[in-house]
């Protein structure tokens, strides 16, 4: 499958979602684990603010990459942040998406003012 690296440096990424962990099978509550490693899997909201345009994005972030001191509204890093396309057909109807994953999420600085002087 395709991956997409996204370039975060010049981006405000706002956490707007606490991490919570990425449920696989709703039915049963299983929880998604990543296919390497078997670590468990969190899912975290965020707005990706950049060039004046703004996303809201979920972010699927291994359990171990999340850091602490994390405060909605403040803004974090997503080092290692990629999109994927995905496909799928569920009762009969095609869906698709991008799905992104990053390697932590961690807190970062609001960046510096436009126009602003030292």
């Amino acid at each position: 499958m395709r991956t997409i690296r996204v370039e975060t440096s010049a981006a405000t990424i706002l956490l707007t979602e606490a991490p919570e962990p990425k449920v696989r099978d709703r039915q049963t509550g299983e929880i998604a684990k990543d296919a390497v490693s078997g670590e468990a899997l969190m899912t975290i909201g965020v707005v990706h603010i950049q060039d004046g345009e703004s996303s809201l994005i979920k972010v699927t972030v291994p359990e171990g990459g999340v850091s602490e001191g994390l405060t909605l509204g403040a803004p974090v890093s997503l080092p290692g942040l990629v999109a994927r396309p995905w496909e799928s057909v569920f009762n009969g109807q095609q869906r698709h998406g991008i799905a992104f994953r990053a390697a932590a999420v961690t807190p970062a600085a609001f960046p510096a003012a436009i126009g602003a002087t030292a």
